[in-house]
């Protein structure tokens, strides 16, 4: 049987889609291996968001032609976002590759290696379930991509053009594929999109997100539904009770805020404005006291000026929220944003960076000394680290827990704990019992 080792860079969005082509290459007779050493292909499923990406994915691709010029693989064959931004002309640069499969070809994976063709087909119809996925997660957790492609037209987004329109699963797909996620072995379960708020829309009508977190609630045996990629104008009081009453999806967002200039988001093209924006989180946290947001910021869009910035800054230090990523603007060729006058330089950016994210540690700070004594519930992930409700799989802070004397704790167990400290997003607990 020929082995097959995979690569997958990007968002969990791509991990999801890897599963899919595993899935295909494994019934096809591919023997799916983390030993790249002994692989006979290779697949690197990339991603291509920002200009930074392209260059990661690229790096990639090159390493392993190097190693299919030295024997050390046969073929190897690329799919992603790169394909989609670049499509043939991503062989005119790297002639060697044995084939290409676009984001909307996952199920042509293992045909497109075993024959040398390049299946790069658009996004069409309602998204469909995967006719077979395996799992690239861990045993006890997983995700469930609920749809695919996005119609908001942020400025600064290459994704509309790579991915395509907005495309929701069905409610009675989805359930399925979380029954067979659950049946596997998953307790956790993370819900994606490129925007989960509009869930349904394009199928039902309008968006239908609290209907399918209540059909999917019906499955007792997951312990935790996670909740990503939520715009705050989309998050309607309905989803924001269903969250409320239903302790089994975690009291956490990840919820991509991008500004809080009223002038940049409106350049950006963002539904929200700064009063929404803190309307939403006092929402939130009216409902839920105890619930954590995490988000996203860019920092140096064309025409942020100073006051723009210390609005955003001024936010970032009252608004104390739990989970902050940092990105300077990446000036994407294709993008509206790329064209904008009024271009910021790099080390502005770069110390508007380093201002927010020092400004973003005194936040953690603070909410770490009020966590220390608190006990909370811990997935373990491996014997030693888990991870509260509070932190996303790969993408969060993680626990590291003292096992209670003579026990030894294993991935995917639910412990109660005790926080004993915290620095940044590393949190210490002492295991009071096994749930």
């Amino acid at each position: 049987m020929p082995k097959l080792f995979i690569v997958s860079l990007g968002c969990p969005k791509n991990l999801s889609d890897a599963e899919v082509m595993a899935g295909e290459l494994a019934a096809a007779g591919w023997e799916i291996t983390p030993d790249e050493a002994g692989a006979d292909a290779a697949l690197v499923n990339t991603c291509a968001f920002l200009g930074s990406a392209v260059e990661e994915s690229e790096g990639e691709i090159k390493r392993l032609l190097r190693l299919k010029a030295r024997g050390k693989l046969a073929k190897v064959m690329v799919a992603g976002c790169l394909v989609e931004r670049e499509k043939e002309g991503l062989l005119a640069r790297f002639p060697d590759l044995d084939a290409l499969v676009g984001i909307h070809a996952l199920a042509k994976a293992a045909k497109a290696i075993e024959e040398g063709r390049n299946y790069i087909l658009p996004a069409e119809g309602p998204l469909a379930s995967p006719r077979i996925k395996a799992r690239l997660t861990a045993r006890h957790s997983a995700y469930l991509k609920i749809a695919d492609g996005c119609d908001n037209r942020c400025a600064y987004c290459l994704i509309p053009s790579i991915r395509g329109n907005f495309r929701s699963k069905p409610v009675e797909a989805l359930a399925e594929e979380a029954r067979g996620l659950a049946e596997s072995g998953a307790v956790e379960i993370s819900l994606i999109a490129q925007d989960t708020t509009s869930y349904g829309a394009d199928i039902y009508g309008r968006p239908r997100l609290a209907w399918l977190l209540n059909t999917l609630l019906q499955i007792k045996s997951v312990k935790w539904w996670r909740l990503m990629y939520v715009y705050p104008e989309r998050l309607s009081s309905e989803v924001i009770e269903v969250m409320r009453a239903n302790k089994s999806i975690v009291r956490y967002l990840d919820m991509p805020l991008q500004h809080v200039s009223d002038r940049i988001l409106k350049r950006m093209n963002r539904s929200s404005t700064e009063k929404s924006i803190k309307n939403k989180i006092a929402e939130l946290r009216r409902a839920m006291p105890d619930i954590a947001l995490r988000t996203n910021f860019i920092v140096g869009f064309p025409g942020e000026t100073q006051e723009d910035f210390n609005r955003l800054l001024g936010f970032v230090k009252k608004a104390r929220l739990d989970g902050v990523g940092v990105f300077k603007y990446s000036r994407e060729p294709g993008t509206p944003a790329a064209g904008f006058p009024g271009q910021v330089p790099e080390d502005v950016k770069e110390e508007r960076a380093g201002a927010l994210i020092q400004a973003q540690s005194r936040v953690l700070d603070a909410i770490n000394l009020e966590l220390k004594g608190k006990k909370f519930d811990v997935l373990m992930d491996s014997p030693v680290f888990g991870r509260t409700y509070r932190d996303a799989p790969e993408i969060d802070g993680r626990v590291e827990v003292e096992a209670p004397e003579g026990q030894t704790l294993k991935a995917g167990d639910m412990v109660k704990t005790k926080l004993v400290g915290a620095v940044g997003y590393l949190r210490k607990a002492k295991a009071v019992r096994l749930a």
